[in-house]
């Protein structure tokens, strides 16, 4: 029997949701890992909303969950009903802020998202890419230090790797943090899903 994931999504577009290309990478390898997958996303109105075209702030309002339902193709349910016990892992593509309470299950994260771990999980190891700009492929590399700066331990990878914190049952991997071609970033995550599966 595969492994029960949650996957957390947090809105439809990197600005002001999930990452749409993480999103769908996870779930492609949560999938050919056999895994029994559902979709949770928060019943809350986002904190802001982004014109993706423009690339500036947009007046309009818009739900979490409503938005996080484009990615699922429907089917999701509100993260309130989300009972860990029924789950082996869960999920973050891109960046959301609920892992403190999912504690103790193994816990995928990708892009910025490693950084809400660094806040919830005193000297957890975590990468989010290169701790330098390396030949411009990193350049948002000042994240790694903002990590060993809440007290956590940053770990360089490479785009195509992801970093397993065994003590805390944390798996983490650049993803976006690195101007890669999509290929190699499809890869990290999914050597990302593969990790959290083991450790479920």
């Amino acid at each position: 029997m595969g492994k029960r994931v949650a996957l957390v999504l947090a809105g439809c577009g990197v600005f002001d949701g999930s990452e749409i290309h993480e999103a769908s990478a996870a779930l492609v390898h949560l999938s050919r890992g056999g895994a029994e997958v559902k979709i949770f996303a928060p019943n809350i109105e986002q904190r802001d909303v982004v014109d993706h075209l423009k690339g500036s702030p947009a007046e309009e309002k818009r739900n979490v969950l409503v938005e996080s339902a484009r990615l699922a193709r429907g089917s999701i349910q509100d993260l309130a009903e989300l009972k860990a016990s029924e789950f082996d892992a869960v999920i973050f593509p891109g960046g959301f802020g609920v892992a403190k309470n999912l504690a103790k299950k193994p816990i995928g994260l990708c892009c910025i998202s490693p950084v809400l771990a660094a806040k919830v999980f005193p000297g957890c190891e975590v990468t989010v890419g290169q701790d330098k700009n390396v030949d411009g492929r990193f350049p948002d590399a000042e994240t790694a230090s903002a990590i060993t700066e809440l007290g956590c331990k940053h770990i360089c990878k490479n785009v195509n790797e992801s970093h397993v914190d065994k003590a805390n049952k944390i798996v983490t991997t650049c993803a976006f943090m690195c101007k890669a071609p999509l290929h190699e970033v499809f890869d990290g995550i999914g050597t990302m899903v593969q990790e959290v599966l083991k450790l479920a």
